[in-house]
């Protein structure tokens, strides 16, 4: 049997120049982690080119650090202790790079933070101290470099240590170790150095080991973010295959299941590894499909979880960290893109609890804004429910990014799940109704005069049954004198299953759209009928609470696209055009929406 070393994700973060890329070269060659002859290939290039040789050199393969000198993406190092596997993330320090930096460091499961001994801490020593702590990393060393230059000076390290932890305690984080170090001369990194007598503690090596490792993500609660679904018809195949990854736990064919936010559940039927045979387990880490026993409709972005484990929180508002790298600042009551595993949803900031100034070493309150670079922490809000954990239980489904005009502009951790009474869409519904320059023809007075109340009908379920019945249903009320209008929403704005990131948020745009275009002419006194494929339930609130106070009637074409009982009339999928209108006729008449004397 073989047995696996552990490894660990160590992410390398510093200001530009204070001798990152230096001290990984140093860790690779000191532990004999490079490839045979790598060394002297890159002091015999050095030779031939005159230059002086660095360390840092056996990690500059980008074109664009050698000429720059500067590392400008997260580069993946590998070397070995006696104790476990490390895979080193070298990330950017340069201020224009930092997007570049949160990338590699969300991966990380700990950290080495570099100071230069001679220039000292930096703007974005503390903005990296910053990312650290929002990023959730719980085992962060210090290391003060570059001592050679400082003649090895305690006084000097001791007053870099000092400043730091007073910086640490402002932003509640704490450090196991301060190591003073010289990369360059690999002083204190695998072993202790006899030229630095007065420090007594570990090296950088032997920290690194000291590193408390969490639970293998295969023990954890199972999170498998839905990717994509995928159906085959060729040769009977009539496969339904669930696909994505799995972030962390294990599942086993026969497990239980639930999907959020959707809350459906099922049996795992089989597990699907293209293009090898059915497995029995998928694990962390492995790309995987499952088909199900009982076939329940799913959209991509949804988290599948076994149904006896802790499950993520389902919320539509949640408090978190956000470090903002957009050209424009984090506003109030705009419109961005928030991704969060393969969820995509529209989301707002609601609220700027503080702003943290990594320059003063200063909590700014009552901030209106979030300027680039800075690190605050915020409450947002979601216009669907959104399945995720708190970062200090699963990282995985806790990191998300927000996109603004197609730029991934910020990223963060969730802290925790908040619980409201009132939302975005609740205060703009009231100021709107409040602001609202009201007609002096009642809703009663309309009434009497067309012989109906006012009502939007929701035609969901597939669009071929839907659409017929639709048009029907507009005919036949046309003929009875009542005022009526059929609005169609093109399919393409409306399609559950599009995965392209604009589609996905356009749905929920035009499905705004629709319910404010709703409340417009329910209130002239219409009697309004659309059709939409499989609108779930938050969609389906928000276009009731878009169209109050008038009155929303949904038929449900088909019973198994979900299982929320808000349908009024269910129609079955091979209903007939005309005979489906007269239904929903015969329905509105009970519901005292429509005269009696109109029965069919």
């Amino acid at each position: 049997m073989i047995v696996q070393r552990e490894q660990m994700n160590v992410v390398i973060v510093g200001h530009v120049d204070h001798g990152k890329s230096t001290l990984i070269g140093r860790l690779l060659a000191d532990t004999n982690s490079l490839p045979q002859g790598k060394l002297e290939a890159v002091r015999k290039k050095c030779e031939h080119t005159s230059r002086p040789f660095e360390y840092a050199f056996l990690l500059d393969a980008l074109k664009d650090e050698q000429t720059q000198g500067i590392t400008i993406d997260t580069a993946r190092s590998f070397f070995k202790s006696q104790k476990r596997d490390y895979i080193i993330i070298d990330a950017p320090g340069h201020i224009e790079f930092l997007k570049n930096m949160v990338t590699g460091a969300a991966r990380a499961q700990a950290a080495l933070l570099v100071i230069d001994a001679h220039e000292g801490i930096q703007e974005n020593s503390k903005r990296h101290g910053y990312m650290m702590s929002f990023l959730g990393i719980k085992n962060i060393t210090i290391c003060v470099n570059k001592m050679d230059l400082v003649e090895y000076d305690q006084s000097i390290f001791e007053d870099i240590q000092r400043q730091y932890e007073e910086f640490l305690l402002e932003i509640n984080l704490k450090s196991t170790h301060f190591i003073p170090i010289s990369a360059r001369h690999g002083e204190n990194i695998t072993t202790l150095s006899r030229r630095i007598p007065w420090y007594k503690g570990d090296c950088v090596l032997e920290a690194l080991d000291n590193f408390n490792k969490d639970a293998p993500s295969h023990e954890r609660e199972l999170r498998f973010p839905v990717q994509d679904i995928y159906k085959f018809t060729a040769f009977g195949d009539e496969r339904r295959i669930i696909a994505g990854r799995v972030e962390s736990g294990t599942v086993q064919a026969g497990d239980e299941v639930v999907f959020l936010p959707s809350q459906k559940t099922s049996r795992i039927k089989t597990i699907e590894h293209f293009p090898q045979p059915c497995h029995s387990e998928a694990v962390a880490g492995e790309s995987s499909g499952f088909t199900l026993e009982t076939q329940i409709y799913i959209r991509p972005g949804e988290i599948m979880c076994r149904a006896k484990e802790k499950l993520p929180h389902v919320a539509t508002h949640f408090k978190a960290n956000v470090f903002w790298m957009g050209k424009q600042p984090l506003v109030k009551r705009k419109n961005y893109k928030l991704k969060i595993a393969t969820q995509q949803v529209p989301v707002m900031l609601t609220d700027i609890i503080h702003v943290l100034d990594a320059c003063e070493l200063s909590s700014i309150q009552n901030k209106g804004q979030v300027d680039r670079h800075d690190v605050a922490e915020c409450i947002f809000e979601t216009l669907k429910s959104i399945a995720f954990d708190d970062i200090h239980f699963i990282a995985q489904t806790a990191r998300f990014v927000i996109v603004d005009n197609y730029e991934i502009a910020g990223g963060g951790i969730i802290l925790a799940p908040v619980y409201v009474q009132d939302s975005v869409l609740g205060q703009h519904i009231e100021e709107r109704e409040f602001k609202w320059e009201r007609s002096g023809i009642t809703p009663d007075k309309r009434a009497m005069k067309y012989q109906h109340k006012s009502v939007l009908v929701i035609i969901d379920g597939p669009l071929s049954t839907g659409r017929p019945i639709a048009k029907a249903l507009e005919e036949t009320l046309f003929k009875l004198g009542k005022f009526t209008y059929l609005l169609g929403v093109p399919s393409h704005l409306l399609a559950s299953g599009a995965t392209t990131n604009d589609r996905v948020l356009n749905r929920v745009y035009h499905l705004q759209q629709l319910g404010e275009l709703a409340r417009v002419l329910t209130d002239a006194g219409l009697i309004l009928i659309t059709t939409i494929a499989d609108i779930d339930k938050d969609e389906l609130n928000m276009l009731r609470s878009l169209n109050r106070p008038s009155k929303t009637v949904v038929v449900r074409i088909g019973f198994n696209h979900f299982e929320h009982n808000d349908a009024h009339l269910i129609l079955s999928e091979e209903e007939g055009a005309h005979s489906g209108a007269d239904k929903i006729v015969n329905f509105l008449i009970k519901s005292l929406l429509l005269d009696p004397e109109y029965s069919i």
